[in-house]
């Protein structure tokens, strides 16, 4: 046969294969945009925090009907992405079809388990959601006000509605555990206690922008009192004494995931879901007992350098009750945090060669929930917003806030840890919506785990307690492999949870207690932190030692957030593709 009418053949079929792929990826992007569409219209929320306006006068609904449309429509997406020929497309379409499968599943499992018949953790829910209603909507005109008045109207069926799902998680054993609801209620009770204008809703109608007039200030503010004297606080009185009579006595005992229903399969599902591995819970338990012996050991090294006598248990109780570490204001913790995040800010360019441009603050976890929440929190805000991303600090209860631990938390929550990444996240233009604005806990929080460590490299925990403080932190999260799975998997109790942290790290018995609390009602999310930060310093590790003296450290950190946030297994494959590239 002649060359000629050879290379007419490979050319026609190359042609012909280019636009099946073509094809396939139109209908797999047609997808993406039609479950993206679909999601803005069921949370009228989300919608607001995309810049989307038509629903922001409305609420989601979350009456159990709505999830089993929900679950529907999510089923139908799922069959729709199955038509598609998966092998026929390229690499990076088969990683967008390979996440947004695993959203799509995990949407339609949390319906099957009915997860949202507990629509709250120990320090966060749909009560708080409506409290801070406010932070989340823009108030640039007079429309604004109007769509914030009609969500407070809403949020009184809003708050219905989950009642509703959790009377009926409880009549099927679907509870919270009754040991982390107390004091769950005071939260509820700030709704309600002072005057109208120093209420969480109220904050809008403080200050107005010049284009609304004084009369239109006026009947805004009225019609604000009416709702919320009227509708609002009769809502969370109901809410109140739905928790304190009804709810929390008939809370289930038990401590563990798997005495839920089918609790052995919806433990087994969360794992996966928040680790992005398959690994049992037996597997991640013995990963963790590890991880705990080593990081003591490292800490027994510091207290020798120190010549402290006495013993680890002896040191501990110094660093928790000496006055020398800990702030004597909210404004001088504040303070501390904001020169770490600052010195940092400095260092991050020898540790990357692309950084965000949406900036971020400081600022004190409210007070409303501050009593029971964790110690700190990355609150990010969309792209294009007139606010920034903020690192919450809590500065509740200042004796429990040691400064030796400062440095750790704000590297992790700020820069280069939560901030970094999740305003890279948002820049990432070529990836479809549903890449760009969701968060995978073991990459995420893998990520903010590596950032605490990365601060020795650049002139961090230069004194010997808050490199102390460092290991408490890496201690804290390596004790959540053993504290989650011994708890939801192997029967243990809160007594053993916390009586682990106590012995092997400088935590405040009051944080101690509020995080044992959480990963009681959180099963599997506390295993995402040490999992992903061993997945990332594993591949650094391989980096380093095959590429010798071509390892950088700046382009090796570009290349681990460049796609966003991804499952482990698609990490580890896209960075041994940087590698190849680099040899």
């Amino acid at each position: 046969m002649p060359n000629k009418v050879i290379r007419f053949i490979l050319a026609s079929v190359i042609f012909v294969i280019s636009d099946v792929s073509a094809t396939e990826v139109n209908a797999l992007h047609k997808l993406f945009d039609l479950d993206w569409q679909a999601r803005l219209e069921r949370d009228p929320s989300m919608a607001t925090q995309m810049g989307k306006t038509d629903a922001d006068h409305l609420l989601i609904d979350v009456s159990e009907e709505a999830y089993q449309k929900w679950a529907e429509k999510t089923q139908f997406f799922l069959q729709q992405l199955h038509k598609i020929d998966y092998d026929s497309l390229e690499r990076k379409e088969q990683i967008n079809y390979q996440i947004f499968e695993e959203q799509l599943e995990r949407r339609i499992s949390e319906i099957r388990f009915k997860s949202y018949q507990i629509p709250f953790l120990s320090d966060s829910g749909f009560h708080v959601d409506i409290l801070r209603l406010a932070n989340n909507m823009p108030f640039k005109n007079h429309q604004n006000y109007l769509n914030y008045l009609s969500r407070l109207k809403a949020a009184p069926k809003f708050i219905q509605q989950n009642i509703d799902n959790m009377r009926n998680g409880l009549k099927r054993n679907f509870s919270m555990p009754k040991i982390v609801m107390k004091g769950f209620s005071d939260v509820i009770a700030t709704a309600y206690q002072g005057k109208i204008t120093q209420s969480p809703f109220w904050k809008p109608f403080n200050k107005f922008p010049e284009s609304i007039s004084k009369s239109q200030q006026k009947q805004l503010k009225n019609q604000a009192e009416k709702i919320i004297k009227n509708e609002l606080i009769p809502a969370y009185k109901s809410l109140y004494t739905f928790f304190e009579k009804e709810y929390i006595p008939n809370t289930k005992e038990s401590l563990a995931a798997y005495d839920f229903p089918n609790g052995k399969e919806y433990y087994a599902e969360e794992i996966k879901y928040y680790t992005t591995v398959n690994l049992s819970a037996e597997e991640i338990h013995e990963i963790g007992l590890n991880e705990v012996a080593r990081i003591r050991g490292e800490m027994e090294e510091i207290i020798k350098s120190l010549d402290y006598q006495g013993s680890f248990k002896d040191f501990v109780q110094f660093l928790r009750t000496s006055p020398q570490f800990y702030a004597k204001s909210e404004k001088e913790l504040i303070k501390e945090a904001s020169y770490i995040a600052k010195k940092m800010d400095g260092e991050l360019p020898k540790l990357f060669t692309h950084l965000p441009r949406q900036p971020y603050t400081i600022k004190p976890v409210p007070a409303s929930i501050a009593p029971k929440y964790t110690t700190g929190r990355y609150v990010p805000a969309p792209l294009d917003s007139e606010r920034p991303g903020t690192y919450w600090v809590n500065t509740f209860a200042l004796n429990d806030r040691p400064l030796y631990v400062l440095e750790a938390l704000t590297l992790h929550e700020a820069v280069p840890g939560h901030h970094l990444q999740n305003a890279l996240n948002k820049e990432l233009g070529n990836l479809p919506n549903f890449r760009r604005f969701s968060y995978i806990s073991a990459f995420g929080e893998g990520w903010g785990l590596y950032s605490e460590k990365l601060g020795l490299e650049v002139g961090f925990y230069q004194d010997a307690y808050s490199n102390f403080g460092r290991l408490t932190y890496e201690m804290w999260r390596a004790a959540r492999l053993v504290i989650d799975t011994g708890i939801h998997a192997k029967g243990w109790t809160r007594e053993q949870a916390i009586a682990l942290l106590e012995n092997n790290s400088a935590l405040s018995s009051h944080n101690i207690r509020t995080e044992v609390d959480r990963y009681i009602s959180w099963p599997g999310q506390a295993l995402s932190y040490k999992l992903g930060e061993i997945k990332i310093k594993e591949l650094r590790a391989r980096a380093e030692e095959q590429l010798g003296d071509k390892f950088d450290i700046r382009t090796f950190h570009d290349e681990i957030l460049k796609n966003g946030s991804i499952p482990l297994s698609i990490l580890e494959e896209q960075m041994e593709q940087y590698i190849k590239a680099k040899l």
